[in-house]
């Protein structure tokens, strides 16, 4: 399998045998297709040098936070094998973020803590038998549209893994997030998550709790802001509008991540649930977990497990990105999920947290 590298002005291709752990292993999607995993993204399924930053609360104020009231609702989708059957939930009142995690406040956290995130850490020559130590190099996985129309079958014609892409440098070295304080941030993997959310004195959100906010207390709708794609002919979310990869119309006002903010908010006030950058959750990844969720205020498997990768462990996504399109992905429906690889990342990948509310 040969795996694109870009760095700087210069680009190269790393070689790896598919018998060796690749650098960004060919997995399933968390956007996906219409019910099969043909939506592909890589995963960067690697062990890597040293641990975690230890990890010192902060700030732990419900600011820019929106009490959800808890209830019961039907979650899942009939759309999608994974989201299988539809079934009734409960869930408890919780606080939850307004909107995703911004590259301020993201910031703020790395410079109280001095957390490095996965993306920014050395990769260990173990994992990579064969290759040159000079192309072990840390990075991460960037959307990169082609020139022109190319067939749906092999997502490495837009999924690059480019040296020195990471949360300040969201498509490489050449990026920046200067004068991008309230967009979401992203390359950010499960762990980063995790660890922000521990300095915040949050956490991330169970698939539950996700799609219960996410529907607003409303009945089943085809989309969570209702049935029709273009509500009075107006976008409503940032998704990909055009002919998917290669061109994007940006009719929606975006071509890429937009600032938080920047469409309507659901009933409960909560912004971004649909599209712009996925939102890791705390649940662990299984396609048959619907099958035995238990109905109140469901935590998740105890296990990982995708067919696609049976190795891999993985956590839930939710909310689709600007990249989905009823062309290819169409994972920004109701009641639709995502997966992802638990170190891997993305530039439409970030997250938002939840607090438990105090009796």
């Amino acid at each position: 399998m040969l795996l694109n590298a870009a760095c700087n002005q210069q680009h190269s291709t790393i070689s790896v045998s598919t018998t060796d752990t690749a650098i960004a292993k060919k997995a399933s999607c968390p956007a996906c297709s219409k019910s099969q995993s043909v939506c592909r993204m890589p995963s960067r399924s690697v062990a890597l040098l040293g641990t975690s930053s230890s990890i010192i609360t902060g700030d732990s104020s419900s600011a820019e936070m929106v009490a959800i009231p808890g209830g019961t609702f039907e979650m899942g989708s009939n759309d999608f094998d994974d989201s299988k059957p539809i079934h009734r939930i409960t869930v408890k009142p919780f606080l939850m973020d307004e909107h995703e995690v911004t590259n301020a406040q993201f910031e703020k956290f790395v410079n109280a803590t001095h957390y490095i995130t996965v993306a920014e850490r050395p990769l260990n020559p173990v994992d990579y038998p064969g290759v040159a130590a000079d192309k072990l190099v840390a990075g991460s996985a960037v959307f990169t549209p082609p020139a022109h129309a190319v067939s749906l079958d092999d997502p490495f014609v837009w999924w690059i893994y480019v040296k020195g892409a990471n949360w300040k440098h969201p498509k490489g070295p050449t990026s920046s997030i200067k004068g991008k304080d309230n967009e979401p941030v992203v390359q950010v993997c499960y762990e980063d998550a995790v660890a922000y959310a521990t300095w915040a004195g949050k956490r991330l959100p169970t698939e539950a709790e996700w799609e219960f906010a996410a529907r607003g207390n409303r009945q089943p709708t085809k989309y969570y802001w209702g049935n029709e794609l273009k509500p009075n002919g107006k976008w409503v979310a940032n998704i990909y509008q055009g002919n998917f990869p290669d061109h994007n119309t940006a009719e929606d006002g975006y071509d890429g991540v937009a600032p938080v903010k920047s469409f309507p908010p659901n009933p409960f006030g909560l912004y971004d649930m649909d599209g712009n950058v996925w939102e890791w959750c705390n649940d662990l990844y299984r396609p048959d977990y619907y099958q035995h969720s238990p109905e109140y205020n469901p935590q998740g498997p105890t296990d990982s497990y995708d067919p696609d990768e049976p190795n891999t462990v993985k956590h839930v996504q939710r909310g689709g990105s600007f990249i989905c399109s009823d062309q290819y992905c169409i994972r920004y429906k109701a009641g639709s999920r995502g997966k992802g690889e638990t170190n891997s990342a993305g530039n439409n990948l970030g997250f938002r947290c939840v607090k438990d509310i105090k009796n």
